[in-house]
């Protein structure tokens, strides 16, 4: 037994592939075989090595991510003089905002599913990292409505890339077990750019502003862009691409890396060879109904998230000048920052997703609602502080895709994609429900953001009921000895012919792997 799962690894090593035959064989090891007390010992150097190489580097770029994209430098550079030095208004404003996530959008499955067949994350991330730098510092040049709308689109389909595909690419790295504290350590790369993003934007207005004959606003771009530019060259100097690849990892330590997320997934994470591997794992991904209910979950919290497009103008209506209103946007962000990281360091804890998806959803709506209410200083800097919670659920959700779409990669490669896709057309209308005659309690805004949570609780029910329900057919299909329903035939009638195998092959596919609750 041994010896067939070493071979299966070197070959895996030496192709980043393996045949169908070779295929049935990990499968069978992962179901009858755990991990021996040496490689569980191996284990645990192999992940204080991934944690300590491939966290800090996700963590900042997706920082810069964040702070290029929208959440930060387009909304500080609206105070710092944008509107005014290209003469738009506040709905032309809004059009730049939005366009961007419609190219950010077209390119996420499709991006995905090449980074999934090329198999160098290194080269594929890096290369993209460093094309949206460019085009980010390049928006200083911009001198029109036009040029802006054109920078913020070519912005979207250069960072597509990123964010799924660093959500793919954990998956393949860490276990369920791991992903939520990594996921929401990954996380919590944005929320320093909520952070730091604006203390930068603060520091270069109050230094900058006008020096060589720039504006605040350009000075913002192209510093902001220089080092994201930095970044992706690190990227495709430092950032491995899968633990089989790992050059720094030895044959054993490739070997653990394998087999501990076959033997959690009941499967080798590996896909069938070539094209038709991606095109399958579309077809797998699209016929799965979580597939479209975590898309429309991601949807909700990310409109309900959309007030951070507007937070230095939302501080703005605490009466304090530009410069304090774009300070005070940090304290909420740091304070989520550790709360995020001890929220999902529990959720791995206990195994729990649902509740901890959950719990924050009606702390926001209480923020939403204050927010509206009330015009004291106290109570709207409270308000912000509750409203923040919405990204502790992030952190949950991004590990509970991988929980509910466990395999194979180029299914959950499709599926990150799709539900990033839908999660981020938010972006393109949410901006417009912030409008100016609503200043300064931005009640439709507010109102939209509460409609939204409760869509996102809805979504988390059906999701754990729908698991819970297939985690029993599992109990049963795993049961030899216990008869089969009607429809546990015709469920795995269906999965036999999806996934391209016999009735019996199916049900054996069942076999130690339950969803995560």
């Amino acid at each position: 037994m041994d010896t067939d799962r070493k071979s299966i690894t070197q070959e895996e090593a030496e192709k980043g592939s393996v045949y169908h035959e070779d295929i049935a064989v990990a499968k069978d090891v992962a179901h009858q075989v755990g991990l021996t007390p040496e490689e569980q010992a191996l284990e645990k150097k192999l992940r204080r090595r991934i944690d300590m190489l491939i966290m800090p580097l996700v963590i900042l770029v997706y920082l810069m991510n964040y702070i290029d994209r929208s959440r930060n430098n387009y909304a500080a550079a609206k105070l710092q003089g944008l509107k005014e030095d290209l003469h738009i208004d506040e709905q032309q404003y809004q059009v730049g905002l939005s366009i961007l996530f419609v190219g950010y959008i077209l390119m996420q499955t499709p991006s995905n599913l090449l980074l999934n067949y090329v198999g160098r994350p290194s080269f594929y991330l890096g290369f993209f990292v460093c094309a949206w730098g460019l085009v980010s510092a390049l928006t200083c040049k911009v001198s029109s409505y036009g040029g802006i709308v054109a920078c913020r689109f070519i912005l979207g389909l250069v960072e597509a890339p990123f964010f799924s595909g660093v959500l793919f690419y954990l998956s393949k790295w860490y276990t369920k077990n791991e992903l939520a504290l990594r996921m929401s350590i990954f996380y919590s790369g944005s929320l320093l750019s909520g952070a730091f993003g604006n203390l930068i934007a603060a520091g270069i207005l109050d230094g900058l502003a006008g020096e060589r004959g720039i504006s605040a606003w350009q000075w913002l771009y192209i510093i902001e862009g220089s080092i994201t530019v930095a970044f992706g060259l690190i990227i495709c100097i430092m950032l491995p691409d899968f633990p089989e690849t790992w050059k720094l990892l030895s044959p054993e330590m490739r070997d653990v890396a394998a087999r501990r997320l076959a033997v959690e997934a009941a499967e080798a994470d590996i896909d069938a060879e070539g094209g038709a591997g991606q095109l399958r794992g579309l077809k797998l991904a699209f016929t799965d109904v979580k597939t479209y209910v975590l898309a429309l979950a991601y949807l909700a919290i990310t409109g309900a998230s959309g007030f951070q497009n507007y937070f230095p103008t939302l501080t703005q209506t605490l009466g304090y000048s530009k410069l304090v209103s774009l300070l005070l946007v940090a304290p909420p962000y740091i304070f989520m920052v550790f709360f995020s990281l001890t929220h999902s360091y529990l959720s791995d804890r206990y195994n729990r997703r649902f509740w901890f998806f959950v719990y924050p959803i009606p702390i926001t709506i209480v923020g939403f609602i204050l927010f509206t209410t009330t015009t004291s200083f106290a109570a709207r800097y409270i308000s912000f502080f509750l409203m923040i919670f919405v990204f502790a659920q992030f952190g949950t959700f991004f590990s509970w895709i991988a929980n509910s779409i466990p395999r194979p990669p180029a299914k959950r490669a499709a599926a990150y994609g799709f539900i990033n896709a839908i999660g981020n057309s938010a972006s393109i209308w949410t901006p417009f429900t912030y409008r100016e005659q609503d200043d300064p309690e931005y009640r439709p805004a507010m109102g939209v953001c509460i409609a939204l949570q409760v869509v996102a609780a809805l979504c988390a029910l059906f999701l754990y009921f729908h698991m819970r329900h297939q985690n029993r057919q599992l109990d049963r299909f795993e049961d030899v000895d216990m008869p089969l329903s009607d429809a546990d035939r015709a469920q795995l009638q269906r999965t036999a012919e999806v996934e391209g195998v016999s009735v019996e092959q199916a049900r054996q596919l069942q076999k130690g792997f339950r969803y995560m609750l």
